[in-house]
């Protein structure tokens, strides 16, 4: 079965409702901060299951939209970011970026460690390592050719997905319950009313916005991603693979930091309230038809060492995070929400880690500090990173 790409659109706005719905009604997702594409995402992806295993039908969806969200969800964190902005949560940038590389490494530590004490191919730890979890889906289908091409596991792509499709349910699941337990135990509060672009704004979710405003960053969205597009092409042919996502990412950095500069009598694009709802519109659609469309079923047929090398990533970076990483970065209540992010962004995607921080800022209060620190780290910084830490085990371990 087939859907197009209005009823795979029509059934993500479902799915989001659902989540709303579901979390709502029931305190366990509310009170531990489950985002509401993940709650209706995953009950999605069940249903679809149960019809396969039952019926063996198995529903496709048009997912080239998706792949358009996440650029456009990308291209407005770069719009959003602003370099004063930057330079006043410096350190903290520079603290979750040093302790992100570093857990690049025990993530493929912990990974081929597994791997070689069940006795299968180290390579599945890698894959299981930083490719898939702080990867995420897109880093784990670019690697993919690569993988089976010049080390011959022919199927690094279905093993790829089924780690990436753990790693985004549980990265969306456990950053919320820990940030609540870091909240609760120390009492933090949020230390500013300052709101950010990216996400509904805390106690301000219903603010006017105009046409010109959509406009005028759809504009700039669209430059955005065309010269991302070029950009990354650029890259290939020096022989380096960077994800368009990343590149649209650093572009739309430059234009918002640009514009206001070289167009004196245009808004600064971090400025305009409508960008919010962009964001928000883009996110939520893309978690929803990633969770939704999950094939669940191939994960019957997972290794067991693969789902145990999965588990132990799931413990050792749920200790880093709560006696490690919220210490490092000061114990406040910034720290907590970035927390949360990290967990999102280092098990899943960047889009988790601000769906867990919108889940937990809109519980407890703004964290404008958290949504620029964790998206330039997750979304930018860390990919470069991972990049070369990928082709250090690769070649360590192939």
């Amino acid at each position: 079965m087939s859907f197009t790409l209005w009823q795979t659109l029509a059934l993500a706005i479902l799915v989001l409702f659902l989540g709303r719905g579901l979390n709502t009604v029931v305190p366990f997702f509310r009170d531990f901060n489950i985002p509401e594409p993940v709650t209706g995402g995953f009950l999605a992806s069940l249903i679809f299951g149960a019809i396969y295993l039952i019926f063996g039908i198995e529903v496709d969806f048009y997912l080239d939209t998706r792949n358009s969200l996440l650029l456009v969800f990308y291209s407005t964190i770069g719009l959003s970011s602003q370099f004063s902005t930057l330079r006043a949560g410096g350190l903290p940038l520079i603290i979750l970026l040093t302790a992100a590389s570093l857990f690049l490494l025990v993530q493929n530590g912990v990974g081929v460690g597994v791997a070689e004490l069940t006795g299968i191919n180290p390579i599945y730890g890698v894959i299981g390592g930083s490719v898939t979890l702080s990867g995420g889906h897109g880093t784990a289908f670019a690697w993919a050719p690569i993988i089976a091409e010049q080390y011959g596991l022919k199927n690094a792509a279905e093993a790829g997905a089924a780690c990436a499709t753990f790693g985004l349910i549980l990265g969306g699941l456990v950053g919320g319950p820990v940030a609540r337990k870091l909240i609760a135990r120390d009492g933090l509060k949020p230390n500013s009313s300052e709101h950010i672009t990216i996400g509904s704004r805390y106690g301000e979710e219903h603010e006017p916005i105009d046409a010109d405003g959509i406009f005028r960053n759809l504009l700039m969205i669209a430059v955005v991603i065309t010269a991302g597009y070029e950009l990354t092409e650029v890259f290939e042919e020096w022989g380096f693979f960077l994800p368009t996502y990343v590149t649209c990412l650093f572009l739309g950095i430059v234009l918002s930091n640009t514009v206001p500069y070289v167009f004196k009598g245009m808004t600064d694009p971090a400025d305009c309230k409508s960008l919010a709802l962009i964001s928000d519109i883009s996110l939520g659609l893309f978690l929803s038809m990633s969770l939704m469309s999950m094939q669940l079923w191939s994960l019957i047929d997972l290794a067991l060492p693969i789902l145990l090398i999965l588990a132990c990533q799931i413990v050792v970076l749920v200790v880093f995070s709560y006696f490690i990483l919220f210490p490092v970065l000061g114990r406040d209540y910034d720290s907590a929400v970035m927390c949360s992010g990290y967990m999102g962004m280092a098990l899943g995607a960047t889009p988790n880690a601000i769906a867990n921080m919108t889940a937990v800022t809109k519980h407890y209060g703004p964290s404008a500090k958290a949504f620029l620190v964790v998206p330039l780290v997750g979304a930018f910084f860390i990919d470069i990173a991972n990049s070369l830490v990928i082709q250090m085990f690769l070649s360590w371990v192939g």
